[in-house]
């Protein structure tokens, strides 16, 4: 069983990919899924091997209606009563049925508590009818869920310099994609400004703007046909600082990773003075 340590945050993923997208943030009594992406059985096996309780899910945030990130959520919200937070556009444009009992509004910018979790979902560029992406807070740590963007945009910059960790696309490479198999209409909409980010814009966004106190980078929704893992982590690490940089697979779940509060503070502190010497 996962041992708990008070006041830190753990996260994962389930699984990053177009075959489904699923996150799991939260403490040692709540926590919250970003999209539902898995089936529910799915869902229920990997958290299963990872000894993390279905009972600790307390909400599930949906970042767009695309059937990769809420292709469990029916089944999951009904079986184990999981509020479901979505925009009501996204809601009304989302194929899979989420029952309306267990529906909650979500608004860009408008915190939401869950337990000590506090979440705060904001705009994003995509192909999408109103796409978000998320910060999870807990005890002054942040946690950055930045997949599916097209672009990197002032909100993306502002809210990556605050936190300790981050789910950050790297869909795909750009000589894979551009030498690649796909049809041209659907290369442009991949590379397009509401499609996906490339390693290059991941790697520019991180090296510009990376924190000391970002400890740990988890690359996100690689392109199964237009990206290798091993050369975007080589990528990434030749940059890397004291980040440790994770690939998030589209075939199995990652380990769960966690961050003391008291250690994350410190560093932060650490941090901010320098920055006035």
């Amino acid at each position: 069983m996962i041992s708990f340590v008070p006041m830190s945050i753990f996260f994962t993923s389930l699984n990053s990919g177009s075959n489904g997208n699923c996150y799991y943030i939260g403490n040692d009594t709540e926590a919250v899924l970003i999209d539902a992406g898995l089936s529910c059985k799915e869902t229920e096996k990997r958290m299963k091997s990872l000894d993390l309780s279905m009972n600790l899910i307390k909400a599930i945030f949906i970042s767009h209606e695309h059937i990769d990130h809420v292709k469990g959520v029916e089944v999951l919200a009904k079986k184990y009563g999981i509020p479901v937070h979505i925009t009501n556009q996204t809601l009304q444009n989302c194929r899979t049925p989420i029952p309306k009992s267990q529906v909650v509004p979500l608004i860009s910018y408008n915190p939401v508590s869950v337990g000590k979790l506090i979440i705060t979902a904001f705009p994003k560029f995509h192909d999408a009818i109103d796409p978000t992406s998320f910060i999870i807070e807990y005890n002054s740590i942040k946690v950055g869920v930045f997949t599916d963007i097209g672009m990197v945009c002032d909100h993306v910059i502002k809210h990556f310099k605050e936190c300790n960790a981050v789910f950050l696309e790297a869909n795909y490479d750009e000589y894979m994609l551009e030498n690649g198999q796909y049809p041209f209409h659907l290369k442009k909409r991949i590379s397009g400004n509401d499609g996906h980010l490339s390693n290059k814009q991941a790697l520019d966004l991180f090296t510009t703007h990376q924190s000391d106190f970002l400890s740990h980078l988890l690359l996100s929704h690689l392109s199964q046909e237009n990206n290798d893992p091993k050369l975007v982590l080589d990528l990434f690490k030749a940059h890397s600082k004291k980040t440790e940089i994770i690939i998030a697979t589209r075939h199995e779940q990652t380990a769960v990773y966690n961050i003391k509060s008291e250690q994350a503070k410190i560093t932060q502190c650490i941090t901010q003075l320098n920055l006035f010497q």
